[in-house]
């Protein structure tokens, strides 16, 4: 399936597929995936863990990524699913981590600037508001469902290349997505009525 973010494997040095494939007696080859894919799994794994965390583990993603190539599926022709998969799947061993990235941007999210024209302050507070709410939501989702929620709205996956990365049937992808967004909701709505004056007990609600 063709990258959301533009025909990266459909250049002059063949799908992900034949670089993976000529890798295993090239190894050079393998750089040829990296450098496709590199940024997208690095922004990924920033998202989710902060800046320095993804600059080893986006390393380690394909580092393991190589030592598996060899056993890739070459029906595919693109390794983003994969590659995802594999970043995932060492989030796993970082959740606290991850919990606490999404608190520290829920508390940062509360400073604003004071020297703004009202209206763009009560639009900047809203924002804020949200984006706090949001990182609360997420930090309270289980993993499972938190890894397909993000996969799917940050990194633009279709349900079946999550299925694929995670190694999970696509019929559980669309009941941990469905059930994601509704707990995303159910906090989301809970201070509709009082964004723009960030009313602390409804902000601080968790639904």
């Amino acid at each position: 399936m063709t990258s959301r973010d533009g025909p990266a494997n459909e250049d002059a040095d063949g799908s992900d597929a034949e670089m993976i494939a000529t890798s295993v007696a090239d190894p050079d080859a393998f750089a040829v995936v990296f450098d496709r894919h590199s940024p997208h799994i690095h922004r990924y794994l920033a998202r989710r863990l902060g800046r320095q965390a993804a600059d080893d583990l986006v390393a380690e993603t394909f580092l393991a990524a190589f030592r598996k190539r060899a056993g890739y599926d070459l029906t595919r022709p693109d390794a983003r699913p994969w590659l995802y998969g594999i970043a995932t799947k060492l989030v796993s061993g970082h959740r606290r981590a991850e919990q606490r990235e999404y608190r520290l941007r829920g508390m940062a999210a509360v400073r604003q600037e004071t020297d703004c024209h009202a209206d763009r302050v009560a639009a900047q507070v809203t924002a804020q508001a949200m984006g706090r709410l949001l990182a609360t939501a997420l930090a309270e989702l289980s993993e499972g469902d938190r890894d397909v929620l993000l996969l799917i709205a940050w990194e633009g996956l279709a349900y079946d290349e999550v299925a694929d990365a995670l190694g999970i049937p696509v019929g559980t992808v669309r009941s941990r997505l469905n059930r994601a967004r509704r707990k995303v909701r159910l906090v989301l709505d809970a201070p509709e009525t009082d964004l723009t004056h960030t009313n602390t007990e409804e902000t601080t609600s968790h639904g």
